[in-house]
């Protein structure tokens, strides 16, 4: 994995990939943003994933055979941007997000298989950790290690996510909304909140992450 850790500024560092999101004028617009990505991607040999809906189209940019962003990322992620300005497109990568759902478990292999079958998803091994994942990128379950106990009102908890510049306006939302920030020992990596009634989220971010 290459040691450049420097990120451009149209794009979000998340978990396992570089994010963003290109918001077009119309379908058609949208349409040609990705057939122009996608002949870039080609002559790079380096496939992206491309979502495009009405108004928008997100992109992942993620290297599968080394597990995380490498420099044909961040060469790929500047062209895009490039491309997108000489079509007066703009990225907004602060509204790029991935949510992910934790289960405490003392026992993950016990388990992992049941979650398999429901969500339809494959089991994979990341460092010894067990995980739920789609597309082998973005992880739909994961499952976090406890002592054994007795089974507790709440099992779940979700992690969100965001670019690292966005990650105090979601904690001060939330701590608005009724929220408390739960514990900050982690950040920048993670801050844990908790709601109203004590179900609790974390705010996640790239920094600090090996």
């Amino acid at each position: 994995m290459s040691e450049n850790t420097e990120t451009h500024p149209d794009w979000a560092p998340l978990v396992r990939g570089l994010h963003t999101r290109f918001r077009t004028r119309d379908f058609t617009a949208g349409l040609e943003l990705v057939t122009a990505f996608a002949a870039e991607a080609e002559a790079a040999n380096h496939h992206p994933d491309l979502t495009l809906r009405y108004g928008t189209v997100d992109v992942l940019l993620y290297s599968h055979d080394a597990g995380g962003v490498t420099d044909r990322d961040r060469r790929l992620a500047a062209r895009f941007s490039e491309i997108a300005r000489e079509r007066d497109v703009s990225a907004h990568p602060g509204e790029s997000s991935v949510v992910e759902l934790g289960l405490d478990t003392a026992d993950a292999a016990e388990i992992a298989p049941f979650w398999s079958a429901v969500l339809g998803a494959e089991v994979q091994d990341d460092d010894g950790d067990l995980e739920i994942r789609s597309h082998g990128a973005d992880a739909i379950l994961w499952f976090q290690r406890t002592e054994p106990h007795e089974t507790p009102r709440q099992r779940f908890h979700v992690d969100v996510w965001v670019d690292p510049r966005e990650a105090r306006g979601r904690i001060d939302a939330a701590v608005a909304a009724g929220g408390r920030l739960v514990s900050d020992e982690r950040a920048p990596s993670f801050w844990v909140l908790a709601d109203a009634q004590g179900n609790h989220a974390c705010i996640c971010t790239a920094t600090g992450r090996s």
